[in-house]
């Protein structure tokens, strides 16, 4: 099951990169930006619990079409293009395992736990 997971977000990462191309960004553009969305991990300075709201806000796929329509609505490329960077980014994220976060440990994401779990 989590190969075909991983297979649609590959998919929705490749759509991300294709429209953002195809509404006048270049590849490198993208692949510049495309972690930009990590910058909210600085939320973790203040404490787990609005680190989690921030990088969740962040890294929701919600957030990215909700971007999306608003932008085409707006018939602002930008805004459609930041929210296929959060889309494009939340998708790579997903493939490698990385979900939105717990607010109790980074590492308890909505996929499981990242990493080895000790026991202590």
């Amino acid at each position: 099951m989590k190969y075909i997971i991983r297979l649609e977000e590959a998919a929705k990462l490749a759509a991300a990169f294709y429209f953002s191309w195809e509404i006048g960004f270049s590849p490198l553009v993208f692949i510049l930006f495309l972690l930009v969305p990590d910058i909210s991990i600085i939320g973790y300075m203040i404490n787990s619990r609005w680190g989690a709201y921030i990088y969740n806000l962040a890294h929701h796929q919600t957030v990215g079409i909700a971007l999306i329509v608003g932008g085409y609505i707006m018939q602002d490329n930008r805004v459609i293009f930041a929210g296929l960077i959060v889309l494009g980014h939340s998708s790579l994220d997903r493939m490698f395992g990385f979900g939105l976060k717990h607010i109790d440990n980074f590492k308890h994401t909505h996929l499981g736990w990242i990493g080895k779990i000790t026991q202590e």
